[in-house]
């Protein structure tokens, strides 16, 4: 039998566990008082910049996030499992590397190309929970969320700025336009698609993270009588950077810091690094040469406080609840961002910028603390059924965290794996970042000594063995690439796509 082929029979095996469950686990069902509640929330495109991982040198005002770190584990050396929304998103749901799946960028569509996996939502349904969602949890453009995970979900539609959303495929339930006068708002002329930031002309009670966020409060609000997984994604910090002015004002001009960076921080880094920090660097050079690059900064770290208010929102409501004692909250990010070191700006990199991200785990009964163990995204489904009691699945590339939730000095010999594209990987260790590109390209830091990863120490005799070590733990097989958007058909009324070369229809109605 073929790898294609076992692989194929393993996710079916996989996509029949739900009537298995049903079938063998319903006494365990049928006592729902005794299993927690998760509120799963995630904030997209947020780097390190948060008060308690101190990423940002200067001050940034997210004391929501903060509060909830204090009281749960904050793992301060987490990591996403790709530097891009979709297959970030995806292996996190999922529980399966971009190199299982084949989904290495924003132009898959995971469901017709694993219509037989089990998601998170879908497994926490299975085993008799309500499950709800709002805004971006797994990547926001249509055909990224069907709606038969979950038991109700409010879309993220973009009503504050549809004037982007002019792709059918992409956004069809967005009514797009002409950019509104005064566009760009940021006054930087030659930026890229979406590279924009300002207040816009609405109430906040208008935004779309907003109206996330009322979703979830109101959910928190109501009574329920099974237990409940709720999932809320806010779009902030991602572009455009359009937030109400309020929290434009939290951030003096004056007062921003620039992040370090190093006239020939590239002079050492192979061709295909070189590569991807070359992307979208005509952004950082408009905004450089137009001087508004601390305007930038602050458009970010405004976004940020902007994300922290409505996650404030959702643990104020949670907070109220009588339920709350018996409630998992996790926090995370997709991947973080560059706003200029390694002179690049966005994100798809493979260094520290781009992959380290916010991590909080609060367990009812569980010691708070900070775990410096790396570890990744692509454990936060084998987590969570652990924590909660669902039925094993097999198959996931991560593994639960659960012996650093209850002791963050457990013993772990995992680095955090994290992949861009076919064939490039960085290993993340506590000590080290080890880099390897498809073509042999190689990258080695010393956070002990190169926080800012200025010094590539690949071609040292002296690391030759940590380079041994650390590549172990690169994937053995990448999977070739998935169909992309254009080998489907997509029906958004019918949440439906047909391949087009076999035929075959897929449902996620």
């Amino acid at each position: 039998m073929s790898d294609s082929m076992v692989f194929r029979f393993a996710r079916c095996v996989v996509a029949l566990w739900p009537l298995l469950i049903a079938v063998s686990h319903s006494a365990v069902i049928a006592d729902e008082a005794s299993k927690p509640n998760v509120v799963f929330l995630a904030v997209d495109d947020l780097k390190d910049w948060v008060g308690c991982l101190r990423g940002y040198d200067g001050v940034v005002h997210t004391p929501n996030i903060d509060r909830l770190a204090a009281q749960g584990m904050l793992f301060t050396n987490a990591h996403c499992a790709s530097p891009k929304c979709a297959p970030s998103r995806a292996a996190v749901m999922t529980g399966l590397r971009p190199s299982t799946t084949g989904l290495y960028d924003n132009g898959h569509w995971w469901k017709p190309n694993l219509p037989e996996v089990v998601t998170i939502p879908m497994h926490f349904r299975a085993s008799g929970y309500k499950v709800v969602g709002a805004g971006k949890v797994f990547h926001h453009t249509a055909g990224n969320n069907p709606p038969n995970q979950w038991d109700d979900y409010f879309k993220l539609t973009f009503r504050n700025d549809p004037w982007f959303r002019g792709s059918r495929v992409n956004y069809p339930w967005s009514e797009s336009g002409p950019p509104p006068p005064g566009f760009p708002f940021s006054g930087v002329p030659g930026l890229g698609h979406e590279n924009d930031w300002g207040a816009l002309p609405i109430p906040e009670s208008q935004y779309d993270d907003t109206l996330t966020a009322d979703y979830a409060v109101d959910f928190l609000r109501g009574s329920h009588d099974r237990p409940y997984f709720l999932a809320c994604g806010f779009f902030r910090p991602h572009l455009p950077w359009y937030v109400p002015q309020r929290f434009f004002d939290r951030y003096p001009t004056e007062d921003i810091r620039l992040p370090q960076t190093q006239a020939e921080d590239l002079r050492d880094v192979p061709a295909e690094g070189q590569k991807l920090a070359s992307a979208r660097r005509s952004d950082l050079k408009a905004i450089v040469d137009a001087d508004q690059w601390k305007q930038a900064v602050r458009a970010y770290l405004a976004s940020i406080t902007f994300a922290d208010w409505q996650v404030g929102r959702v643990l104020d409501a949670l907070e109220d609840r009588q339920d709350a004692d018996r409630t998992i909250v996790v926090l995370w990010s997709d991947h973080g961002w560059h706003l200029g070191e390694k002179q690049h700006w966005h994100k798809s990199t493979l260094w520290e910028e781009a992959t380290r991200v916010p991590l909080v785990i609060d367990v009812p009964d569980s010691p708070a603390g900070r775990c410096e163990t790396p570890v990744g995204l692509v454990d936060l489904f084998p987590t969570l059924i652990q924590l909660c009691n669902l039925p094993q699945l097999s198959g996931h590339d991560g593994v639960s965290l659960q012996p650093l939730l209850q002791d963050p000095m457990s013993s772990w010999d995992r680095p955090a794996v994290i992949e861009y594209h076919r064939g490039n990987a960085a290993v993340r260790s506590g000590r080290f970042r080890y880099i390897r590109y498809h073509d042999g390209g190689e990258e080695l830091y010393d956070h002990r000594s190169d926080p800012q990863e200025w010094t590539n120490l690949a071609d040292s005799e002296r690391h030759a063995d940590v380079i041994r070590q650390l590549s172990k733990w690169l994937p053995k097989r990448w999977a070739e690439s998935a169909p992309t958007k254009n080998a489907f058909e997509f029906d958004p009324q019918r949440y439906s796509w047909r391949n087009k070369s076999t035929g075959r229809v897929t449902s996620g109605d």
